[in-house]
């Protein structure tokens, strides 16, 4: 069971990111974005889209998140909302208003979204990023590109605006690196990669 402590006590000037989890969501799509982008001194929630209850993940490693999604969208706005991919997960992304309702007001604010793997077919369940250009896992590619809504990309991290999506559990480095790029800039990249040891 991994318990994905939170940055308590960060300045409120900290830049702010909530990534909503649900049961049957990629493990590394959540863990590798939530450590990446606290070595990059952001302030990172991990909200369970139906509670505080841990969340049993798609392969079965079980998370704990640091408070429900209700407790969290009270404490925002954020400056990034991060959806992690897994099929089940990305489906009850799709399925839930509250998450339709964030999407939509972080869009209107100009604020940051970012998805990887399955999890931009909420970007389309709940009409957000529309026009934009966006990737996702190859399993979820027909429906996206059927919809019309959006220009396919195959690259590994599409960035379009404040709309970063990626491809799956081996991008979740690069996803999480584009969206430090995008909110710190390309200094803070720098720092934080030596020691994680990855070549990029």
């Amino acid at each position: 069971m991994l318990y994905l402590t939170s940055n308590i006590g960060l300045p409120s000037k900290i830049m702010s990111v909530l990534i909503i989890l649900s049961p049957g969501a990629e493990e590394m799509e959540t863990v590798i974005p939530a450590d990446v982008l606290r070595r990059a001194e952001l302030k990172v929630t991990v909200a369970g889209l139906f509670g505080k209850d841990p969340v049993v993940c798609s392969r079965n490693v079980t998370i704990v998140p640091d408070k429900s999604l209700e407790e969290a969208a009270a404490e925002g706005p954020y400056d990034v909302i991060l959806l992690p991919g897994g099929g089940p997960g990305s489906q009850n992304l799709c399925e839930s208003k509250k998450v339709g309702e964030l999407l939509k007001a972080q869009e209107e604010a100009g604020r940051l979204i970012a998805a990887i793997c399955a999890a931009p077919t909420a970007l389309l369940a709940h009409n957000v990023g529309v026009k934009k250009m966006i990737t996702s896992h190859p399993g979820v590619k027909e429906k996206l590109e059927k919809s019309g809504l959006f220009t396919y990309k195959e690259d590994r991290v599409v960035r379009d605006g404040k709309l970063i999506t990626s491809r799956g559990p081996g991008t979740a480095f690069e996803f999480a690196l584009a969206i430090v790029e995008q909110v710190k800039g390309q200094a803070t990249v720098e720092k934080i990669i030596p020691p994680m040891l990855l070549q990029v």
